[in-house]
């Protein structure tokens, strides 16, 4: 009677262990985003106990620059204004005389003296290439006033320029980087990522610009973008950029776009590749992520975070509209190699 009820208890587990094998694997979940919402492009500044994230326009350009904010890092909320049209705060309500509302992209934001400067990418009416614009405000929801009659970055002959991206050395001197719009219909050239000088007011560049890092490898394409520039204990300097296309096109399982980075040995270079690019890139395994890009990194309690735009994914790693989402995750490094962590607000794992 024992060896029935062992023989039973083994095709018993035998039929179990074949059912599973028989399952189909459950449906990936996507990597949870800080902000469900379109938030492209974003940028986090974090000030008085407070996250302030801005990004790309949105609603089809209504929304200039939107404002989101957390007081946790776990959850976010769209800034409303009751006053705007949308019902959501612009921080950039009126743009600059020379520029054309509806495409002011990747804004980013330093908080320099007393005010905060914002970076941001709009057409030139003149050329109509993307060119880099700079505004202030006292507070860092804004609103932030143009300055200036023109542009303070714009590569005509290189296509326009996008991406600015402000960088604050150990000794306090300023930085620029910036990406020359080579993939632009008028230029079809190399893009490249430059660095240059700011003012000490960070409202104009000095000086001439330095190539750092151009499109040169099979995972970047015809593309390299989104610069951010940290400094690591070390004394390196770590350049992050994006390459690829940015879209998740339908030929597509996943989009191609992806998240590398460059040492440097200074705030101008040279710089270097690392060999490990790209460090973040789409997968569907652990966590389905589709074309993480244009990173920034900050600082709260002592650690650092990657923030960065994926698109919006359902269940099985498909497309779920054409959003992008932003995410904020623990960046850990290996020596001066950055890894993701875990989703801010998530255990470490």
């Amino acid at each position: 009677m024992l060896r029935r009820i062992h023989s039973l208890r083994a095709f018993g587990a035998a039929l179990l262990a074949a059912a599973l094998a028989a399952a189909p694997a459950p449906a990936q979940q996507p990597f949870p985003p800080a902000l469900p919402t379109d938030f492209a492009d974003p940028f986090v500044i974090p000030f008085a106990g407070r996250y302030y994230a801005f990004a790309t326009n949105i609603l089809e350009g209504r929304v200039n620059v939107p404002v989101a904010f957390s007081t946790n890092l776990a959850r976010w909320e769209m800034a409303a204004d009751p006053a705007h049209r949308t019902g959501y705060r612009d921080a950039l309500p009126n743009m600059p005389a020379w520029s054309r509302p509806g495409f002011t992209w990747g804004p980013e934001v330093m908080r320099i003296g007393s005010r905060f400067v914002l970076y941001f990418t709009a057409p030139n009416t003149r050329s109509n290439q993307q060119c880099i614009g700079v505004a202030v405000s006292a507070d860092p929801r804004g609103p932030y006033l143009p300055q200036g009659d023109g542009p303070i970055v714009c590569q005509a002959a290189l296509g326009g320029t996008i991406d600015a991206s402000p960088f604050r050395d150990a000794d306090g001197s300023l930085y620029l980087y910036f990406k020359n719009d080579g993939n632009h219909p008028s230029a079809r050239t190399t893009t490249q990522l430059w660095g240059q000088r700011l003012a000490p007011d960070g409202l104009s560049v000095v000086g001439e610009p330095v190539a750092l890092a151009r499109n040169d490898v099979s995972w970047e394409r015809h593309v390299v973008e989104a610069p951010f520039m940290l400094r690591r204990p070390s004394g390196r300097y770590v350049l992050f950029y994006s390459g690829g296309d940015f879209a998740w096109q339908q030929r597509e399982r996943l989009s191609t776009y992806a998240t590398g980075h460059a040492i440097c040995q200074g705030p101008l270079g040279p710089c270097a590749d690392a060999p490990d690019n790209p460090f973040l890139a789409s997968r569907i395994e652990p966590d389905c992520l589709s074309g993480p890009g244009h990173p920034m990194v900050f600082q709260a309690n002592g650690e650092d975070y990657l923030v960065f735009h994926a698109w919006a994914a359902r269940r099985g790693c498909r497309p779920a509209g054409n959003a992008r989402f932003m995410h904020v995750a623990r960046l850990t490094w290996e020596g001066d190699s950055p890894r993701l962590g875990a989703p801010a607000g998530q255990a470490r794992r």
